[in-house]
């Protein structure tokens, strides 16, 4: 099959790349059903950017450094403030029907980090909303085919380096060669190789594993960021529950009633994310239960405002109307991936990234709330254009010899569950070297003998997250260690992964 674009991953960012192209065929493979399973389309809180009278982009962009911890970009920074207003635009034009005041403008909610209300939303399914406008807005494009069921495996290269296509398997197992002028790898995160996770179990960080193994740097995978109020109800993945509901005036109390937010920092229950969960997981060593109680602020309103929430909840048990909602810290975005520039570019040629894929230093040590989706739309959209832009190649160049897939050999869920059991206990929201170089050790012999290339690929990630976790002597934003408890000014910067193993660079 010959394309002349490939985007990998439907989610938000990769149906904005592909809507920014209108000049060349584009196929978008999506291995999840198109617009469900999606870390995009589960997103609740909603989407940043500085709408209101009082706000400004500079002060959103002041609010992404400050959690940042110090080493977030400059110039993705500022870019994504001073475009997202445009890509709210854009999102109204579609028919996204965010909610309104009694004025008819957005309504503006508030989350943790933010000095003013900036977040619109959509009740509580605001990426769900946004990610079937996109889709509905791609299928009306002549030029855009969907591949849906279909799994891309590895990048194909050039005797120049140069990506020039992917090998996709298709729902009956059998391997489909694409070749095109570009690829767009918009294919998620990693946060499904947690086994207390918020994200799709899908989220493994597969479109990562191959641009690694084709040579492209990769970047700042030791931040992970931790939500502090996942559900605490035996389910994989934990439902979440959204900051939204912080912002709204819910609290974090312990088993007796005592909030546990007093005293850690100026802005109790709205401190950066990282600050709150690390607290939540301190209540829980402590052998103390942790609840998000929304009675007083929220109470009787809770099921209008936060309709997906409620039901969840309710399904479990809990009326948060009028009792506490269990929670715990789950893995929720993986702030590291591709390394590219603020257009998408990539190491290699004929290769960009996007969304939580990629890494465009945007989020430093730890994201805003409410950032990634806007992430996807800003940055997905520059991809698609600098795509747009770029020559078309000669693909009768040929591609180097396609791999045989790993084949698989016993129960490879067994297999991928001990990689996500020893994530959460090496590489979660306190590490420390011993238990790092533990789950470094089984990734490895993991992915020097994997029962499939799923499981390699989940093996190659989370190894390189090790290392590059072990390199960072310190702690800054979503990255804690207990070995090394402080923020150290000679780690003020980005990490930058060029193959395998992690070197630190100054990239920003």
């Amino acid at each position: 099959m010959k394309t002349g674009v490939l985007v990998i991953g439907a989610g938000v960012a990769g149906l904005a790349a592909a809507l920014a192209i209108d000049d060349r065929p584009v196929a978008i493979a999506s291995e999840a059903p198109l617009g469900r399973d999606l870390a995009s389309a589960w997103a609740q809180g909603g989407i940043a950017a500085a709408l209101g009278r009082d706000d400004s982009p500079a002060q959103h962009a002041a609010d992404t450094r400050a959690a940042g911890a110090g080493i977030a970009d400059d110039a993705a920074v500022d870019v994504l403030a001073a475009e997202a207003p445009l890509a709210i635009a854009t999102l109204v034009a579609l028919g996204v029907p965010f909610a309104r005041d009694g004025d008819g403008a957005l309504a503006l909610g508030l989350e943790g980090a933010h000095a003013h209300r900036r977040v619109a939303h959509v009740a509580d399914a605001t990426g769900a909303a946004i990610t079937r406008a996109l889709l509905d807005a791609v299928r009306a494009r002549p030029n855009v085919t969907l591949l849906e069921g279909v799994r891309a495996q590895r990048l194909l290269t050039g005797p120049d380096g140069a990506v020039r296509g992917a090998v996709l398997v298709a729902p009956a197992g059998d391997l489909v060669v694409v070749t095109a002028d570009a690829v767009v790898l918009a294919t998620g995160g990693f946060g499904g190789l947690y086994a207390r996770t918020t994200t799709p179990l899908g989220s493994r960080g597969a479109g990562i594993a191959m641009a690694g193994r084709a040579g492209a740097a990769l970047a700042d995978l030791e931040f992970v960021q931790f939500h502090p109020t996942a559900l605490h109800v035996p389910s994989d993945p934990l439902p979440l529950v959204s900051e939204a509901v912080r912002g709204e005036g819910a609290v974090l109390v312990d088993g007796a009633g005592t909030r546990i937010m007093t005293g850690i920092d100026p802005r109790a229950e709205l401190a950066p994310r990282d600050v709150v969960a690390r607290t939540v997981a301190a209540a829980e060593r402590s052998g103390r239960s942790v609840f998000l109680d929304a009675r007083t602020a929220i109470g009787a309103r809770f099921a209008e405002r936060f309709p997906g929430i409620f039901a969840v909840a309710m399904g479990s048990g809990v009326d948060p109307r009028t009792a506490p909602i269990p929670v715990t810290p789950a893995a929720h975005y993986t702030i590291g991936g591709v390394a590219t520039d603020l257009d998408g570019h990539t190491s290699l040629p004929g290769l960009w990234a996007c969304g939580e894929a990629a890494a465009t230093g945007l989020h430093g040590a730890n994201r805003l709330a409410s950032n990634s989706l806007v992430e996807g739309l800003v940055f997905g959209a520059r991809a698609g254009r600098a795509v747009a832009a770029s020559p078309r190649r000669d693909r009768a160049r040929g591609v180097g010899i396609v791999p045989a897939p790993v084949p698989v050999r016993g129960d490879d869920r067994a297999v991928l569950q001990q990689v996500r059991v020893a994530m959460s206990a090496g590489l979660g929201v306190l590490r420390d070297a011993a238990g790092m170089a533990r789950a470094l050790a089984l990734f490895e012999a993991i992915e020097a003998d994997p029962p499939s290339s799923r499981v390699a690929d989940a093996a190659y990630v989370a190894a390189a997250t090790a290392r590059a976790a072990l390199a960072r002597r310190e702690s800054r934003g979503a990255h804690q260690r207990a070995d090394y408890p402080y923020a150290d000014p000679a780690f003020a910067h980005r990490t930058l992964l060029a193959g395998v193993r992690p070197a630190l660079a100054r990239t920003s």
